[in-house]
């Protein structure tokens, strides 16, 4: 099976390079690497070319999820791997990915994401989204434990190392590059949730991960976007009258992260992402009535309990199901 890396980049050149040698040193070798470099002014579109990546230039950075979809345009095999600059991945992560994709004739996989500085603790595994619009990377911040090792099917996979079917994206469409960077990959996977279209978690492959190497977890940019992000969520998904439906549990989540972004310093880009979201929510017509929804949310915000209750509560999603 071919297999094309999409590699989104800006700046970092370190990151890219030592990526890219994880990428060559697969135990399954894969066929094509594209690197899409969002106006790197660090030497890293050189660099990558040094290498033998085939480089996609863009003359300024317009977001992760505009990037990953010019690569996905010019990936001409039936597999691609979606890779962040800032993982590090182990000899046999594509070869145990693929065999377990094609195993369960899966969509897509992906593994385990440990912390690259403290590789004893989760960045995360799957992703999965509450009512609220709010979404839990599972597992992140929670130790490694044997929680974490079962395979399951899942609805959603995190862009930051993933493997993808080409013909998924054909059925579901790209990225949605209103969202820029963040969330765009919840909303894919709710997508293809909503359409039926499972993948696999596959407990046993782990790569690390920097985290937020690029501009930090709680840089007011990062926190701008999504905040405004999970308000762009709803806008496309959920339909008319979704404030009666949604409103309590979107107002709890959203207001419980608007704290959390106030305690790390960056409540002012908070309210600026929510104000920018507000402005989508007035524009995007309403989507019509889908009876598939409410059931993918629901189910989906039952295993972020579940697993919550296995793990050890966060405050956040404590409070947050006390409350709705």
């Amino acid at each position: 099976m071919s297999v094309t890396a999409v590699i989104p980049n800006w700046n970092r050149r370190d990151l890219l390079l030592g990526l890219l040698r994880d990428w060559q040193a697969q135990s399954l070798s894969p066929a094509h690497t594209i690197v899409v470099d969002n106006g790197s002014t660090d030497g890293s579109a050189q660099a990558a070319q040094a290498q033998g990546a085939t480089v996609i230039t863009l003359p300024e950075n317009r977001g992760f999820a505009y990037a990953v979809n010019r690569g996905i345009e010019a990936a001409g095999t039936e597999w691609i791997a979606i890779l962040n600059n800032d993982v590090h991945l182990p000899a046999h992560w594509l070869e145990r990915l693929l065999d377990a994709a094609r195993h369960r004739d899966a969509w897509f996989a992906t593994g385990r994401l440990l912390r690259a500085a403290e590789t004893s603790t989760l960045d995360g595994s799957f992703d999965l989204l509450s009512r609220s619009g709010c979404a839990w990377r599972a597992g992140n911040g929670k130790p490694d434990t044997s929680l974490w090792s079962t395979d399951r099917t899942i609805c959603s996979a995190p862009f930051t190392a993933a493997l993808f079917r080409k013909s998924l994206f054909e059925r579901t469409g790209l990225l949605d590059e209103r969202f820029e960077s963040y969330l765009e990959d919840v909303d894919f996977g709710l997508r293809c949730a909503k359409a039926g279209l499972n993948g696999i978690y596959v407990g046993d492959v782990a790569a690390t991960h920097e985290a937020s190497a690029t501009l930090g977890r709680w840089n007011p940019e990062t926190v701008r976007r999504i905040a405004r992000n999970q308000l762009l969520l709803i806008a496309k998904h959920y339909p008319a009258g979704w404030i009666w439906r949604y409103g309590w549990p979107v107002l709890i989540g959203q207001g419980l992260w608007g704290l959390v972004a106030a305690k790390h310093g960056a409540g002012g880009a908070y309210l600026r992402g929510k104000w920018e979201g507000i402005a989508a929510l007035r524009r995007q017509p309403r989507s019509p009535h889908e009876p598939n929804l409410d059931p993918v949310l629901r189910q989906s915000e039952q295993q972020i309990q579940t697993l919550q209750r296995e793990a050890g509560y966060d405050w956040f999603w404590r409070l947050y199901f006390l409350l709705t």
